[in-house]
């Protein structure tokens, strides 16, 4: 099968993912006021999308914003959801070049933590009063993007075993040149 056709399907079903996940899994939320919420797994199928391409990953993004106001979600967290496109593309970006989904993981934390923040500012203002509920925001985005890496981990790792191979080395060159060392 033709690769584009391959990364347009994939973008499909990780984008119906992301679209589902908000509305269907509301029972995941951890809601801490004024804006800050945590779905667990909404950032799955954009951090699987990563180790796909930046397209694809920036059109999960998309959808993952969808479905975030489909769910009828405050505008605060449709906009923090929006982030989702840039952290995915930077993310993608990471992984092709360095082809290390660690690294992509690691670097884009604290991009999506502040960038989730700033999309509030708009809509709470900027004030000493916030400035607890936008450090929540951060540090709450970064522990939130560290779980579900952790579960995008395991769903690779599982597919890989299902079709009996390697699907993605994680650690990328780090693990080879190691091995080369040895």
């Amino acid at each position: 099968m033709n690769n584009k056709i391959k990364q347009m399907v994939y973008a499909g079903l990780l984008t119906a993912l992301a679209i589902i996940i908000p509305i269907q899994f509301g029972f995941l939320r951890i809601v801490i006021p004024p804006y800050f919420t945590a779905t667990l797994a909404a950032h799955v199928p954009m951090m699987l999308s990563m180790l796909i391409s930046p397209f694809v990953a920036a059109v999960v993004g998309i959808g993952s914003t969808i479905g975030f106001l489909i769910a009828g979600t405050p505008a605060p967290v449709v906009a923090r959801a929006a982030t989702h496109i840039v952290v995915g593309y930077v993310g993608a970006m990471i992984i092709m070049k360095n082809k290390s989904y660690v690294k992509a993981i690691a670097i884009t934390a604290p991009i999506h933590g502040i960038l989730e923040a700033l999309v509030t500012i708009p809509f709470i203002g900027f004030s000493v009063a916030v400035y607890p509920a936008l450090i929540i925001t951060v540090v709450g985005a970064i522990l939130h993007h560290s779980a579900d890496s952790i579960i995008a981990y395991a769903i690779v790792k599982a597919m890989a075993k299902a079709r009996k191979k390697n699907i993605y080395n994680v650690f990328g060159e780090f693990k080879t040149q190691r091995a080369l060392q040895r």
